[in-house]
């Protein structure tokens, strides 16, 4: 009977991207990335219902960790400074990812499929965020319409932070958008939100 491998859920993730990325997502199939691994369908099967969960399970964590961040934002904060600050938070936690999100994003970007299930993905981050916002007080059009804000500033700092690996970290790349984001409004005054 062979042994519980601690490392079995890691080994099929890399095996799963390598594959991605040689052969293309729609091309790889479970049996592939199990016997890349040296492992079983049935240890496939104990940490992913399917293949698109080994490049999107751990994301399923982002709508929880994002809205618990801002509800634990300094309540002197502004809304919209709360979620900035939510939005450092979780970069600073996504600090060492940088080369496997890249690796990630190429696969997704290439795939229809993923495409959806990551606009899904957003979705939820989105409605996690509206709610964490309301949880605060701010009223729900406002909540709705700075969540949405919020995300596109995540993204774009995601794409930037992964199309140029030069060192530059999330949070940086965060605070770019956003501060493109308020010189086209005018809007922010970012020497009041809490440095990482």
């Amino acid at each position: 009977m062979p042994r519980w491998d601690p490392r079995a859920e890691d080994r099929l993730r890399e095996a799963a991207l390598e594959l991605f990325l040689e052969h293309g997502y729609e091309n790889v199939t479970v049996a592939e990335i199990t016997e890349r691994a040296g492992l079983t369908r049935r240890s496939f099967s104990r940490y992913f219902t399917d293949k698109r969960d080994v490049l999107f399970a751990e994301s399923e964590q982002l709508p929880f960790a994002l809205a618990g961040s801002v509800r634990r934002a300094d309540a002197a904060l502004s809304p919209f400074e709360a979620l900035l600050a939510a939005l450092l938070d979780i970069a600073g936690a996504l600090a060492d990812q940088a080369p496997l999100a890249a690796q990630r994003r190429a696969v997704v970007q290439a795939s229809p499929e993923l495409q959806e299930r990551g606009r899904t993905k957003f979705a939820d981050v989105t409605a996690a965020v509206a709610v964490a916002l309301r949880d605060r007080g701010t009223a729900e059009s406002q909540a709705t319409l700075l969540a949405e804000v919020g995300v596109a500033i995540f993204r774009t700092a995601f794409e930037r932070w992964t199309d140029q690996p030069d060192g530059v970290g999330l949070p940086v790349r965060i605070g770019e958008a956003a501060a493109e984001l308020a010189a086209g409004l005018g809007a922010v005054d970012f020497t009041a939100l809490p440095r990482l």
